[in-house]
């Protein structure tokens, strides 16, 4: 059964709001999103994201999650902001805005099996 535009919208405020309480906010999350602060509370409110900040909103989700199955909420923020030696020294996040998932996914399943970068 497909979900109506509403169950949709609702999924992604869902996200929205637990990547919100996960980065400690909706500035820092629109800080690592790179959009503006009143975007986020827009998400929040009425607005869908666009394509592209879908997209960024879904993989930081997924990464998160992924960590926090292994990690701590708080070390999990910071690997997810931190430099990262599987990553060539850059920034998950940073990728993450990039749509580089799969880089990131790849680290994250090294760091989890503790190969050394």
């Amino acid at each position: 059964m497909a979900q109506t535009a509403t169950a949709w919208e609702d999924l992604f405020r869902d996200k929205v709001s637990y990547l919100s309480q996960q980065f400690s906010g909706q500035s820092r999350l629109a800080r690592l999103l790179e959009v503006d602060r009143s975007r986020v509370s827009r998400w929040l409110r009425s607005e869908v994201p666009d394509a592209e900040n879908r997209g960024k909103l879904e993989a930081l989700e997924f990464v998160f999650s992924r960590l926090t199955t292994f990690l701590s909420s708080e070390t999990a923020e910071k690997w997810v902001v931190g430099m990262n030696a599987h990553l060539a020294n850059q920034r998950p996040i940073d990728l993450i805005r990039d749509g580089r998932i799969a880089e990131v996914i790849a680290a994250v399943e090294q760091f989890e099996t503790g190969a050394f970068a």
